[in-house]
């Protein structure tokens, strides 16, 4: 095995270690020189290129357009909306100066102090005030709407505790900010992407999701209504995994942003906001991989198949190449994305562990003996199982397995969900569940002193008031006090 895989703590004994070890030896990302900040290695990157290209195409489908907004946001414009400016207050970096200057001895560069500038600049932590901002030249009548635009770009968020890809300072993301003409489409639109984020998640990345709106104490800031998507990772903590608000007309209102409506009447523009991020890579490496190392569904992996040769002398390798060329040719014309590696400055086992520890969902090995018998050797990563197979046919022998992996993925995750997802209707037994790892459905009353006493005394939320489900009013398992339905509660990243 190689050393990597010898080095990877099992996720047994310290899941939040094994998480650590397995983003820095797949090399998916690591530690910058900027605290809370993080390098993208290029496999990582590869894998939200892969998830960018495409959401963008589902995106675009509904009608969505991209464009870029700036990366400064002048203070004055967060003073405009009360409860966004209070939901991202403690998180902002402030740009105060312009300029930077040599020091008298010249030792050292220094912050020109008579470079400040006359209003203070915010590193945009979401981008809702400078695009409501702008919005207001655009708009003017009920045909100006509504506006569909998406822009893939890059926030910062004061974190002090992160994690790779979980919880960064900064991160890249997408952010839909769309207006519209009355409160029912903007509602809709909301609701509609909601959907887009539950189809990428559990289509693409074969994780299944439970769809529904955030209480009131965890909307987004200056939010109506907060529709998230929830998965459940290995360990039994809930990740939100995309996040859909319906935000009224408040920015319409905090930035003036109306237009004649059809009857002649001035409004304001009803918003909506929308996004997901570089977590969803997180979320991937905790609901899928194991102790070998990453797990990828095919639709999302950067290399869906090695091809790796075994060889005694070149003059075998060269055979084994033209036999090969074809294999690659025909699998790149079924659209799959195929790697041959015949490097020599490693062998066969430590290239066999590499790509298990990255997670290519399918291994094909081929040496001497396969030659004479017109066999390959078919290895997939989710089962770790192997067979040999003949040479005929084995493009689309592999074009269904990368089907068969994508759907085993899924449907291990899925079940894992089920295994752990429970109905509790007293708060000793939720009090014992949640430290097992559960996901709770139960009653609660309502409140959101209620709401933060299981918080305090659990360390979970509630992560959703599931639109599916047990419906059935009850008494809330803390209070006693009726309840409309159950909701979701887990422990979270």
């Amino acid at each position: 095995m190689a050393k990597e895989l010898k080095e990877l703590t099992p996720r047994s004994v310290n899941y939040a270690q094994w998480y650590q070890d397995l983003v820095i030896k797949a090399d998916l990302a690591e530690n910058s020189a900027v605290r809370g900040c993080m390098v993208i290695k290029p496999y990582g990157y590869a894998i939200w290129e892969k998830i960018q290209r495409i959401l963008d195409d589902m995106f675009k489908a509904t009608g969505h357009v991209n464009a870029y907004f700036p990366l400064l946001i002048p203070k004055s414009f967060f003073s405009k909306e009360a409860e966004h400016v209070k939901g991202f207050a403690k998180e902002c970096a402030v740009v105060t100066h312009y300029r930077l200057k040599t020091n008298e001895d010249g030792t050292a560069v220094v912050v020109d102090p008579e470079a400040k500038l006359e209003e203070e600049l915010i590193i945009r932590p979401t981008s809702e005030t400078i695009i409501w901002n702008t919005y207001r030249n655009w708009v003017h009548s009920y045909r100006d709407l509504p506006i569909l635009c998406n822009q893939w770009a890059n926030v910062m968020r004061w974190e002090m505790r992160t994690r790779l890809f979980l919880r960064t300072a900064e991160f890249l993301w997408q952010e839909g900010h769309t207006a519209h003409a009355t409160r029912e489409e903007a509602e809709a639109e909301a609701k509609k992407m909601q959907g887009v984020y539950a189809d990428f998640a559990e289509n693409y990345m074969a994780m299944p999701v439970i769809k529904g709106c955030k209480t009131e104490s965890e909307r987004f800031a200056g939010a109506l209504d907060t529709y998230t998507i929830e998965a459940m990772m290995q360990d039994g903590k809930a990740l939100q995994a995309g996040t859909s608000h319906f935000l009224g007309q408040n920015f319409g209102k905090a930035f003036d942003v109306t237009f004649l409506d059809k009857e002649g009447k001035i409004d304001y523009a009803w918003a909506t906001s929308w996004g997901v991020s570089t977590r969803l890579i997180g979320a991937l490496i905790m609901a899928h991989s194991d102790d070998n190392g990453l797990v990828l569904p095919p639709r999302l992996a950067p290399i869906q198949v090695v091809i790796v040769p075994i060889y005694r002398n070149e003059e075998q390798l060269a055979v084994i190449s033209e036999k090969v060329a074809d294999i690659v040719e025909n699998l790149k014309k079924l659209g799959i994305s195929v790697k041959y590696d015949d490097s020599d400055n490693r062998k066969p086992g430590w290239k066999f562990a590499n790509y298990e520890l990255r997670g290519v969902p399918v291994r094909l090995a081929i040496g001497g003996r396969d030659l004479e018998n017109n066999t390959i050797e078919v290895m997939r990563r989710d089962t770790l199982e192997k067979e040999t197979i003949t040479c005929d046919g084995i493009e689309t022998y592999v074009q269904n397995l990368l089907e068969e992996i994508q759907k085993n993925i899924y449907k291990k995750a899925y079940d894992l969900r089920a295994s752990k997802i429970i109905n509790v209707d007293t708060y000793d037994d939720f009090k014992q569940k949640i430290e097992e790892g559960y996901f709770i459905m139960a009653h609660w009353d309502g409140t959101a002193e209620t709401e933060a006493r299981v918080q305090e005394e659990t360390k979970a939320t509630i992560r959703c008031i599931p639109f599916e489900g047990d419906k059935t009013p009850g008494k809330c398992m803390v209070t006693g006090k009726p309840s409309a339905q159950r909701v979701l509660f887990a422990r979270a990243y």
